[in-house]
């Protein structure tokens, strides 16, 4: 029987997979959340968690014997049982389909919808109306498989419903509010069903359906950014007095007693390289990017975000380019090409306080292409500017515009609003559906 520790920080609904998944199996886990035994930020920064777990990600299991294991599915999968895991190559098959289903399927709309309201992300209007809609796809798909049975998989709970389950705890306690979930019945149904089993209320407690649908709070969203402390105010000290006071601090600092010695979490901290801003070295520019950017996530496209961008945009200080996937041969199902775009948005989120894309895939799969408007500060692509920028940007033909054209006007109104004729795109693959 397995016995080890699970590292993670509290309500971590990942950590929950593996902790439930224990309950039934009876394996011995014990559970670090909380200082001293772990601190989230701190200690999977150290050497020593880093050497077991090179990605310093949690949730992460250490067994008694060494044995180490990070990844929550595969992590609950170690610590469930065979009637978890499914009993014959079929159910254990089935299991395995629906865990895959709820990473791609239901946690992406999942987040985007659920994290602004918990003041995680920032609120974006189009990406949650977009979410919405998956979610209910997701959830029809489930209320049609679970109308003649009790489980996702045989007759008993399986990582299937463990897995499911948490992917959508928050779903149901933040956003889907009666209505919503009206039409999905058996999904509610199975829900409350699993939430209820013994080994799942030792975890979760008591699961509190939503009764109103959360929406995004600005200054919750506020009050979760880290804030930075500001610089102390200089007082003028008058010339007489300037000397006399400059002995007495240098009194004071005489008598700081010595720098405590570091443990192994602040050493790594210390050790870690300031990056340089690659964007330091261009000058200012008039064009404020954060606040297009509000315009556009929480307000109309056409109507207010598209003027303000010609309004304010800075053709000294940003420039705007044309993208198209090198590859559209290659390109087969859509889920998965909505994968590689989105894919990359994730490799390049540390390059959003400087640069924006819509990105669109056109087309039904095996005949689809992939194109795109992007801003970036400065004229240049912005990707040379760090290595851990280029992996995705190779495979696209880039084109800059002139952003007095009225083609590049139209090609920003279009990619913006993801509507109009497109008429750069091929003709048999823009005859069909704009999926993103």
């Amino acid at each position: 029987m397995a016995a080890g520790t699970l590292y993670t920080y509290p309500e971590n609904w990942r950590a929950f997979k593996a902790q439930i998944a224990a309950q039934y199996s009876g394996a011995a886990l014990k559970v670090a959340s909380s200082a001293p035994a772990f601190t989230f930020g701190q200690t999977n920064r150290t050497p020593a968690f880093l050497n077991n777990f090179p990605q310093g990600k949690v949730p992460a299991y250490q067994g008694d014997d060494g044995f180490c294991l990070f990844e929550s599915n595969a992590i609950a999968h170690y610590l469930g049982n065979d009637v978890l895991r499914g009993a014959t190559p079929q159910a254990s098959a089935q299991v395995l389909q629906w865990v895959s289903f709820a990473d791609s399927e239901i946690v992406p709309p999942a987040s985007t919808w659920v994290f602004p309201t918990l003041g995680i992300m920032q609120f974006n209007k189009q990406a949650t109306e977009q979410a919405k809609e998956d979610v209910k796809k997701v959830l029809g798909v489930l209320n049609q498989h679970l109308n003649t049975r009790t489980f996702l998989v045989g007759e008993r709970v399986s990582l299937a419903d463990i897995t499911v389950a948490c992917s959508m705890l928050w779903l149901y306690k933040q956003v889907l509010e009666p209505s919503f979930r009206q039409p999905y019945p058996n999904v509610t149904r199975w829900f409350v069903t699993c939430v209820n089993q013994p080994q799942f209320k030792t975890v979760l407690g008591e699961v509190k359906l939503c009764e109103k649908m959360a929406q995004f709070d600005a200054k919750k969203f506020a009050e979760m950014q880290p804030k930075k402390d500001a610089p102390p105010k200089k007082e003028k000290v008058p010339k007489e007095a300037a000397k006399p006071q400059e002995k007495k601090e240098k009194k004071k600092e005489e008598k700081k007693p010595e720098p405590e010695e570091m443990d192994d979490c602040d050493a790594a901290l210390a050790a870690e390289p300031k990056t340089k801003d690659p964007f330091a070295e261009l000058p200012k520019s008039t064009f404020i990017m954060d606040d297009f950017k509000r315009k556009y996530s929480n307000e109309d496209t056409l109507t207010v975000a598209v003027p303000h961008f010609w309004e304010n945009f800075d053709p000294e200080g940003y420039s705007i380019w044309y993208a198209e996937y090198k590859y559209p041969q290659e390109l087969t199902e859509v889920f998965k090409s909505c994968n590689l775009i989105s894919g990359m948005f994730q490799r390049l989120d540390k390059l959003r306080k400087n640069a924006f894309a819509s990105v669109l895939l056109f087309g039904t799969s095996n005949n689809s292409c992939i194109s795109g408007i992007w801003i970036f500060r400065g004229q240049n692509l912005a990707f040379t500017l760090c290595p851990d920028w280029q992996i995705d940007y190779e495979s696209y033909d880039w084109r800059k515009l002139d952003a007095n054209s009225e083609e590049c006007k139209t090609m920003v109104k279009e990619y913006f609003s993801w509507e109009g004729e497109f008429k750069h795109v091929g003709k048999a693959v823009n005859q069909g559906k704009i999926f993103k």
